[in-house]
């Protein structure tokens, strides 16, 4: 072979070489994503509830499924509440096959949060918790979970909204939740969403479908949320939320000319619990009972118009202004007690 086939040869071989090995190579992406599906997906596991329905005739079980992320690694889950609700049974498949029975520990329906406990024969992988306060619209993350029963099923995408209220079925409006286009469908419920780096960013917990199949809108519980409660539901089984004290009455425009106010706007102080904070505080609930809507309610007491510089027009705006609140914090309440504008320090207290 003379010098200037021997050129031509290697020439080929080296692009065949070339194209053959840049078939299989993989992209920085692909990369990352087999990276965090290796690191996260043995820390996601599969639940499956039986829960006894009652109807005119006979009892009967009915089976569920969601997803779950161990957080602990003594055997502590993380999953939704709706996932858990009233369920008989729950069994817990771990990501090598294995299954455990789960007992509730915890529960809070009004963010469709729940913790369960397995007691696993080896210490778990628990996954690492992200910072939800520092996201951004566009980030990319993925949902790892067990949709339609396919286990250990990864999806991918990217935030598509921020700070979005999501009403769920049983009317609680959960603040802040993350709006992604990563595919979520039946039985995600409960899985994480993941950022690039393999943390947890958000609990999976609902999709906008008005047909009923995915359509690219999935929202997710913040992870800082469930920072937040996870250390009660595991001690107390329950929130310890602030404390007001109060039975309140929104005001609307109607209301409010049909009872003489010259307020339209705030919450009208029914009654004040006994020792509670706002009672301590010196705020007055009312006195002249009557029937509103088939309710008993009492004029006469304060509106509260403020909370902490927030305009409160709704029960709602209480939660919100007292949310992070701890006990003995001071919160700054602004009411009208007979025309007048008057302002009291309440000291929270944590419902027990």
């Amino acid at each position: 072979m003379d010098k200037t086939s021997f050129v031509k040869v290697v020439l080929i071989v080296s692009f065949l070489f070339s194209f053959a090995f840049s078939a299989y190579a993989l992209t920085k992406e692909e990369e990352i994503n087999i990276k965090v599906y290796k690191e996260v997906s043995p820390s996601v596991v599969n639940i499956t509830t039986t829960t006894l329905i009652r109807d005119f005739f006979s009892i009967y079980p009915q089976k569920g499924a969601g997803s779950g992320s161990i957080i602990d690694a003594t055997g502590y889950i993380l999953t939704n509440y709706h996932v858990v609700e009233g369920a008989s049974e729950i069994t817990v498949t771990l990501s090598d096959g294995s299954k455990y029975s789960a007992r509730l520990v915890g529960a809070d329906p009004d963010n469709d949060l729940a913790v369960i406990k397995i007691n696993p024969k080896k210490r778990l992988k628990p996954l690492k918790l992200g910072d939800s306060d520092s996201l951004q619209v566009g980030q990319k993350v993925y949902a790892i979970g067990n949709p339609f029963g396919l286990n250990s099923t990864l999806t991918t995408g990217i935030i598509s909204a921020l700070g979005r209220p999501l009403t769920t079925e049983g009317g609680r409006v959960i603040e802040n939740v993350i709006q992604t286009d990563a595919p979520i469908n039946p039985g995600n419920s409960g899985g994480p969403l993941i950022d690039t780096s393999g943390r947890m960013i958000g609990i999976n917990t609902a999709i906008f479908t008005p047909s009923g199949g995915n359509i690219g809108i999935g929202f997710a519980i913040p992870v800082n949320t469930a920072r937040d409660l996870i250390p009660d539901l595991i001690r107390y089984g329950r929130v310890r939320r602030p404390w007001l004290g109060i039975i309140g009455v929104p005001l609307w425009k109607e209301l409010s000319r049909a009872l003489g106010l010259r307020v339209e706007e705030g919450i009208l102080v029914s009654e004040v619990i006994p020792g509670g904070p706002a009672a301590k505080a010196g705020i007055r609930g009312g006195s002249v009972p009557v029937e509103i809507s088939g309710t008993i309610v009492y004029l006469g007491g304060d509106i509260i118009i403020e909370m902490d510089g927030r305009k409160v027009r709704a029960m709602e705006d209480i939660k919100r202004a007292l949310r992070g609140k701890d006990e003995g914090d001071m919160v700054i309440v602004k009411v009208i007690r007979d025309n007048r504008i008057r302002t009291f320090k309440v000291r929270v207290r944590l419902m027990r």
